[in-house]
């Protein structure tokens, strides 16, 4: 009886698992294709912890960040980032209300950079390991010293945690979301 319950057991997952493989990657690709219909570029980002050293170590579960970019303004151009599930969510997520929300930034005990204490006011994390000169952050799978600090909420929802901070102040980095997030803006 044992046997016959593995060998059924193993037949359904035979069945079943390519369908759930082909419907994740259809959803891939067209979060893929939206990213790419609202001007962004898709990106491959991998958590790294001890990006400050000598010996930065790589963690599991890279992803697919979209990637805004500004027009050059003085020589200069910005970006700004956010995780593709955040992006074609047609459900609220906590990125996406906290972008929409623009709430004042409070700079008492803020003891890092102003996009991480933002993130932190927010609710969400864009710290790996703690606070510690380590450091960590999603580098890009193509160069090792492109590092970026996207603040990660309770839901899994992923933006860049400054273009929160400076999208706070009506400064928008790379382009305005507003449009571009699938779920619209609430206000």
């Amino acid at each position: 009886m044992r046997i016959l319950a593995l060998v059924v057991a193993i037949a359904a997952l035979a069945v079943f698992a390519p369908g759930r493989a082909h419907a994740a990657d259809a959803s891939l690709a067209a979060a893929e294709a939206y990213c790419l219909s609202t001007g962004g570029r898709v990106q491959v980002r991998i958590p790294t912890y001890g990006t400050n050293g000598n010996n930065p170590l790589p963690l599991n579960y890279p992803k697919r960040f979209c990637m805004y970019e500004s027009a050059r303004v003085q020589g200069f151009r910005s970006y700004d980032w956010v995780l593709l599930d955040t992006l074609v969510s047609t459900k609220p997520t906590l990125a996406v209300l906290a972008y929409y929300a623009q709430t004042a930034f409070n700079s008492s005990g803020c003891n890092g950079g102003p996009g991480s204490c933002y993130c932190a006011q927010l609710g969400g994390t864009d710290s790996f390991g703690g606070i510690t000169v380590a450091g960590g952050g999603w580098v890009l799978k193509t160069n090792a010293n492109d590092v970026l600090d996207a603040c990660v909420f309770p839901d899994m929802s992923i933006i860049d945690s400054y273009a929160l901070f400076y999208h706070s102040v009506g400064d928008i980095r790379g382009q305005d979301l507003n449009g571009r997030l699938q779920y619209p803006n609430p206000n």
